[in-house]
């Protein structure tokens, strides 16, 4: 496929759909800031699923409707959410312990940058001018008990985030198990970066193309 073609892809919401049927009933999720928030609007209607936020709450539901937002309740990027019955907020230092205890099932969050090892860099580039917003990422990315990772899967100029070792300050070292990126799902281990999903219209063979990382087709 020539760079003039355009490149078959999800929309950033059938990403958010894609993650939530990998989310198990019961599970214990924190979603991160930015891109991850969507999953909370596409998790199934027969699972139970509790969202927690860094900044202490949990129980959250869907995206309020236009017009029902309320500012005094809001998850760890800023964003008005709803609280499910049942839900509740408490101090941050317990929202952070909660995270650092190991109780959290499954965090998602966004990346600058995945290695094939599941190496994290997703708190600064480096550059000079860069404004570093680590937050509670590295709390999460090594407290929870699996990190899944929402990002395209190349930059705005064309190189991949999806990379061999990772060039940027890293989050957190081996903690990626799974990477849902806007043209296909991997699986990230011992045996490097497994497809597990590839966007409709794409061949495995033109989704190489678009990364330097040796791919494995795991497709079932």
């Amino acid at each position: 496929m020539s760079e003039q073609q355009t490149i078959p892809s999800w929309t950033r919401d059938q990403i958010a759909a894609r993650v939530a049927v990998d989310i198990p009933d019961g599970a214990v999720v924190n979603l991160g800031i930015g891109l991850p928030t969507k999953v909370a609007n596409h998790l199934p209607a027969d699972r139970e699923v509790i969202l927690h936020s860094e900044n202490g709450v949990i129980g959250m539901g869907p995206a309020p409707a236009k017009g029902e937002e309320d500012y005094d309740l809001i998850n760890a990027g800023k964003q008005p959410v709803t609280l499910l019955p049942g839900g509740c907020f408490f101090h941050h230092a317990d929202s952070f312990a909660m995270m650092r205890g190991g109780h959290l099932d499954v965090c998602v969050l966004g990346a600058f940058q995945v290695s094939v090892s599941g190496d994290l860099a997703n708190w600064s580039t480096g550059a000079p001018d860069a404004i570093p917003a680590v937050g509670g990422a590295m709390d999460l990315a090594i407290g929870a008990k699996k990190t899944y990772v929402m990002m395209e899967l190349r930059t705005k100029t064309g190189e991949s985030k999806l990379v061999d070792s990772c060039t940027y300050p890293l989050t957190g070292i081996g903690c990626v198990s799974r990477v849902y990126t806007d043209v296909a799902v991997f699986d990230l281990g011992a045996e490097g970066a497994r497809v597990i999903d590839i966007v409709e219209g794409l061949s495995f063979d033109e989704l190489q193309a678009l990364t330097p990382v040796k791919l494995v087709d795991a497709r079932v």
